[in-house]
């Protein structure tokens, strides 16, 4: 089975989240998701998920597709529609192919038959689980890097956008009509606020954040 995060671990922060109506699954589910260490939240409808303080916290969501409301499926998109981005695992005891592929082609990490082993059900937890995981540290990492970028000036700004292009000092020095030896200064500072220990780093930085010459 799968092991349990350490308290140490970024991961123990994470949270199983259940969506059913069933209250003896969602009991057996806190159980099993619990004896391998997961913390674990149940819910028995969309609107108490939407409730709680839980709609933007790490982890991943175990989702029925047979709710009282709003159906799973439709409960998928409304989050995808309001920037939820925590993974789903989809299941029933009603599904179909076409229920199957919607739920796939929204997002689900998986979409299991009732009733699921035990183990399918933790390796699509695990699976979710570093998904999130990775998700949050893209997101941290791209937040820094915008926080960096906001103490450049507007002349290292304006070198580091026209460095990601391809274009060459001189070239950058013509377009900013400034000369070839302070645009290698502006870039120099603008490498050394932003962290950059090569060219490669630099540019790559500035495609993560998308940079466009206005």
């Amino acid at each position: 089975m799968q092991s349990a995060p350490s308290k140490t671990d970024p991961q123990a922060l994470q949270a199983v989240h259940v969506i059913d109506d069933d209250q003896a699954l969602r009991v057996a589910l806190d159980s099993l998701f619990r004896s391998v260490g997961y913390a674990v939240h149940t819910f028995g409808s969309a609107a108490d998920f939407m409730a709680s303080d839980r709609v933007a916290a790490a982890g991943c969501l175990v989702l029925d597709i047979r709710l009282p409301g709003i159906s799973g499926l439709d409960f998928q998109a409304k989050l995808a529609d309001a920037g939820v981005t925590m993974p789903v695992i989809l299941m029933t005891g009603h599904g179909d192919i076409p229920m199957t592929v919607r739920g796939m082609k929204a997002g689900a990490v998986d979409f299991l038959p009732k009733p699921f082993r035990e183990q399918d059900m933790l390796d699509a937890v695990a699976t979710a689980m570093a998904q999130d995981q990775a998700a949050r540290l893209e997101r941290e990492g791209s937040q820094d890097l915008r926080s960096r970028f906001e103490t450049l000036s507007t002349r290292e700004r304006e070198v580091m956008t026209r460095v990601a292009t391809g274009k060459m000092n001189k070239q950058i020095a013509f377009d900013l009509s400034l000369s070839e030896i302070t645009i290698k200064i502006h870039r120099g500072n603008a490498m050394r606020k932003m962290g950059a220990k090569t060219l490669a780093d630099f540019v790559k930085m500035a495609e993560t954040l998308k940079l466009t010459v206005e």
